[in-house]
């Protein structure tokens, strides 16, 4: 957890609650869920509260930040991006992950374009 937050912030990902302080529990989410083919890597974890990790269930990314703004949050999207970047380029370097390398490219491409608008 404390790498995650040393790259990212203090903040879930998904509603920019600062998270570890007072009643706002951090937790560690996996970008690509594991049942999608996500890795337990660095790379695939973001910050989030228990709160929104919780309700996020399987939803892709994209979808669970769309539904995070409906709810009037504000999910960061250009986190998403660099860390899924990130990942997609892990998962380049190390080989493996065939079931994750679609889903992260698809993901990619939607929160790029969802960012630029």
């Amino acid at each position: 957890m404390e790498l995650i937050i040393e790259r990212d912030g203090p903040s879930c990902v998904w509603c920019a609650r600062e998270v570890g302080v007072g009643l706002v529990e951090a937790t560690t989410e996996h970008v690509v869920p594991r049942i999608k083919g996500g890795p337990s890597w660095v790379e695939n974890e973001v910050a989030a509260c228990k709160r929104c990790n919780g309700r996020r269930g399987h939803r892709t990314p994209a979808e669970w930040a769309d539904e995070c703004e409906g709810l009037g949050w504000s999910p960061d999207r250009e986190r998403l991006v660099a860390v899924l970047a990130s990942l997609q380029a892990r998962i380049a370097e190390r080989g493996g992950q065939r079931r994750a390398r679609p889903y992260v490219a698809s993901q990619l491409r939607r929160l790029r374009r969802q960012t630029e608008l």
